[in-house]
């Protein structure tokens, strides 16, 4: 499946197969993979457990080589590590660090460490609402505080893509739907493109303009569905009446 429109693609994915080798012999993860994501868009990728979801994460920011086919960033063949931004399941915050320090973690790490980019790392804790909490412990702060920062962190590198690895599966649920809003709202305003993976249907649906299903492994895209919600923030979109039309479509999908 090659998707093509009118607009020019940030990241392209163009019949990628991956074939893990081990001592006991291959795995083939991955096979015959296309699509696209355009600049500003927020892409979800579903499947069943255990396809190779995570797998895509990886290859799309170059920790994986595929064995065939070819992944393209900006339209040139390759990845630039600089170009992501990786969000994991857990915030990974440093504990002995406060959480001005985490936030601007990613600006020492990349020698990026100059009074304007602290500026700017630190207006967006300002803007959205850890301005009062950057000299706390991450542990002096709540779970969906903690995964804010955790992006704002991420956000502090200027990556050009967030990679988000089931972001909010540690969280429990009434936090986990506060935090998805707060997330969503950060990323449209900040105008990232965004790759969200996760194994849940109702959060996929609540968040992405378009939602990628792969097959059981060797993961293929099997299906991918422009879901019409435009800007409309994820608490709303479960409201809607489309929500459980789009859920029930793929449910179906992953289960066939």
């Amino acid at each position: 499946m090659n998707e093509k429109n009118n607009t020019q693609p940030v990241l392209e994915f163009d019949d990628v197969s991956l074939t893990y080798h081990t001592k006991t012999g291959e795995t083939l993860a991955a096979e015959h993979m296309s699509f696209c994501v355009n600049k500003g868009e927020f892409v979800a990728v579903i499947g069943p457990s255990g396809c190779g979801k995570t797998t895509v994460l990886s290859l799309a920011a170059g920790l994986l080589k595929p064995s065939s086919g070819s992944i393209r960033l900006n339209a040139d063949t390759g990845q630039g590590a600089e170009s992501f931004g990786y969000m994991l399941q857990k915030d990974e915050l440093f504990p002995w660090r406060t959480v001005e320090k985490n936030i601007l973690l990613p600006l020492e790490i990349k020698k990026k460490n100059t009074p304007q980019n602290r500026k700017t790392a630190l207006a967006l804790a300002e803007k959205y609402g850890l301005g009062g909490f950057l000299k706390h412990y991450p542990d002096q702060l709540s779970g969906g505080m903690r995964q804010r920062a955790a992006l704002l962190r991420t956000l502090a590198a200027k990556p050009e893509i967030l990679l988000l690895d089931e972001p909010f599966s540690a969280l429990d649920y009434q936090t986990r739907l506060s935090v998805c809003d707060d997330v969503y709202t950060i990323i449209r305003e900040e105008k990232k493109t965004a790759i969200l993976v996760t194994h849940d249907i109702s959060e996929a649906i609540s968040v992405a303009d378009r939602i990628l299903v792969l097959s059981k492994r060797p993961a293929r895209v099997v299906a991918s569905h422009l879901l019409g919600f435009g800007s409309t923030v994820p608490l709303k979109r479960r409201e809607s009446p489309q929500f459980s039309g789009w859920f029930e479509t793929l449910w179906k999908e992953l289960n066939i």
